[in-house]
This record gives structure tokens, C-alpha cells and sequence, in this order.
């Protein structure tokens, strides 16, 4: 099958490339996000393979499939950026990659949390300078504190998993509580976790229950300084909220793998321009913020993952049987 591959980078083309040696579709490469202005490089393509920035609306969707188009093939596991109604009414097929590696989510939520805790982000700036000053880094044993956990899917409770390794008490929140986990986590009202965590980690979809899910009242029933760590989507934290709780010292340390406009951002070197967002260019002048750009999912193990399923998913569509993960028009995670 022809795909359209859109956003794409290097490193998407060399693991999907090894992974199409097992499929042998015919994928063409193309740079620029997809949005209503550049869906027509789609054109005469069965299939479009999209990233987490590229705009799937109703108008999208609706020059895609006018040109040909029968399948979207999303590299990621969140589809809160397609219009799923939409898909369905027009009779296209959205297909996902559920699961590609929890452990490197997880995993990079502790490593924003430990550098923040320790500020070596800071320490490793100031002793290329040659300034060995300790004032400024004070950190605090993560061990006997109190970590709240939002969402146990996969990589929350992985996540849950290794606080429990650092001799932390993890409290979660979830809408849908998993009855294996209760040896792990003890679960809690959202209300009762913001107001008993010393630090909280974000680890839910973005749906229309969770957009802004941390905003200013939420902010208002933590404790005094609590980490915060997003690993999740960026409009699950209400950005001005926490510039304004950050301004205060409510929130003591801020982690950050997503932005709520990060699609404008992320994923391109911004270096030699002007960056015209007012609110992300404010989070960066904390000195208690550290912010990354959507790469928590970015090892070896989960691009191979996500090349893979990506594939088998566009070939059990294309032969009609295998395994195919589909979003229903009404999914729920």
C-alpha cells in the first residue's frame, strides 16, 4: 500500500524502514505537519500515517478522504487530536499503537522528577562556568514522601511501581480502578490525592473529563511547593494556572514533557528565530522548571514498537484479517 507518512524525522524513517522489510508498503516521507493546508500531499494516498501534532478535524479528515484516503494510521498511542464522529461518518478507518514501551514514559516522568528534586539541570550549567555555589539546589529525600499518581494505565502504574522502589506512598486516581493494583497504590478521590501529595504525576488521556483537569482550583487544594510532574497531554494542565502558582510558590518544582500548544513548538529546532509564544517563553524564565520537548516516549525499544505495530496494522487492513487496533467512534480509555 502507498502511505503518505507525515512529520516525519530521521529516526522515523530508519525504524520504519527496518520494519517495512517485513510488510513491503510503499512509504512516502513528508516533512510538514499535517493540517488543512498541506493535506493535499495526501492526495491519491489509501493511507496517511500521522504523529501526535498533526491535525486530524473534521476539515482534514474531510480533504483526506475527498482525495482517496481510507485509513489513518496514527505512530502513537492518544488520538485526542482526530475527530473521531467524523472518521466514522465519513467511513474511515483510525487504527493506533496502544502500547509501544510504558517503561520509557515512566521512566522519564522519574527522570524529570529527579532532576528537579536535585536541580542538576542547574549544578551542571553552573560548574562549566566554574561556579561550585550550592546555594539554589537544595533537594529533599523522595523516600518516606507521599507521590500522587493520576491515571493507572500501563505507564502509571510502572511509574507507581518505581516511587514504591524509592520507599515513596503512592496514592492514585482513577476513574476506572484496577482491582491488581490495590497492592500497589492505595486509590483515592482526585480531591484527596491534591491535597496529600507531595508530588503529583500526570499520567491520564486527554478527554473532555481530564482538559484542564489542573487548574486553578485544583492548584489551590495541593500543598505548599508540591512537584508537579506532566508526562501525559498538555491541555490536561491549565498552563496560566500554574505560571500563576509557580509565581506564588504553591507549586515548588515544575516537570514537563507537554505543552497544551506544543504543536507550534516541539518536534522542530526553533533555535535561529524568535518564539512568538508568550506562556511557554514565560515558563522558561523559573528557575524551578524544567521542561522537555514530547520526548519521554523517544528510546530505541518504543520507536521499534511504534514502526512495527504501525505496519501490521496497514497490512491486517490491507489484507482484510490480523490484528488490527482500531478507535472506535465512542472509544473510551
Amino acid at each position: 500500500m502507498r502511505i503518505a507518512v507525515f512529520s516525519t524525522k530521521p529516526y522515523d524513517r530508519r525504524f520504519l524502514e527496518q520494519a517495512n522489510q517485513a510488510h513491503g508498503h510503499e512509504l512516502v516521507y513528508l516533512d510538514p505537519r499535517l493540517t488543512a493546508e498541506t493535506a493535499a500531499l495526501a492526495a491519491g494516498f489509501r493511507c496517511v500515517c500521522a504523529f501526535v501534532n498533526d491535525r486530524l478535524d473534521r476539515e482534514v479528515l474531510q480533504l483526506l478522504q475527498a482525495n482517496g484516503t481510507e485509513l489513518i494510521a496514527l505512530r502513537s498511542a492518544g488520538f485526542n487530536h482526530v475527530d473521531l464522529p467524523e472518521a466514522r461518518r465519513l467511513g474511515m478507518t483510525v487504527v493506533r499503537v496502544p502500547a509501544y514501551s510504558p517503561h520509557a514514559v515512566a521512566e522519564h516522568a522519574v527522570a524529570l522528577l529527579l532532576s528537579l528534586n536535585r536541580m542538576t539541570f542547574r549544578a551542571y550549567n553552573r560548574v562549566r562556568e566554574g561556579n561550585f555555589s550550592l546555594d539554589g539546589l537544595l533537594g529533599f529525600d523522595l523516600c518516606g514522601k507521599t507521590v500522587g499518581v493520576v491515571g493507572t494505565g500501563e505507564i502509571g502504574l510502572i511509574f507507581s511501581r518505581i516511587m514504591r522502589g524509592f520507599g515513596c506512598k503512592v496514592l492514585a486516581s482513577d476513574p476506572f480502578p484496577k482491582a491488581d493494583a490495590e497492592a500497589l497504590v492505595q486509590y483515592v478521590p482526585l480531591e484527596t490525592l491534591l491535597a496529600d501529595a507531595d508530588i503529583i504525576s500526570l499520567h491520564c488521556p486527554l478527554t473532555p473529563q481530564t482538559d484542564h483537569l489542573i487548574d486553578a482550583q485544583a492548584i489551590a487544594r495541593m500543598k505548599d511547593g508540591v512537584v508537579l510532574i506532566n508526562t501525559g497531554r498538555g491541555r490536561v494542565v491549565d498552563t496560566k494556572a500554574v505560571i500563576d502558582a509557580l509565581k506564588s510558590g504553591k507549586i515548588g518544582r515544575l516537570g514537563l514533557d507537554v505543552y497544551e500548544e506544543e504543536e507550534q513548538l516541539f518536534f522542530q529546532d526553533l533555535s535561529q528565530g524568535v518564539i512568538s509564544d508568550d506562556t511557554f517563553m514565560r515558563l522558561t524564565t523559573f528557575p524551578n522548571v524544567l521542561i522537555t520537548g514530547h520526548q519521554a516516549f523517544f528510546t530505541t525499544e518504543a520507536l521499534t514498537n511504534i514502526a512495527e505495530t504501525t505496519l501490521a496494522n496497514i497490512s491486517a487492513f490491507e489484507r482484510g484479517n490480523g490484528t488490527l487496533h482500531r478507535i472506535a467512534a465512542d472509544h473510551v480509555v
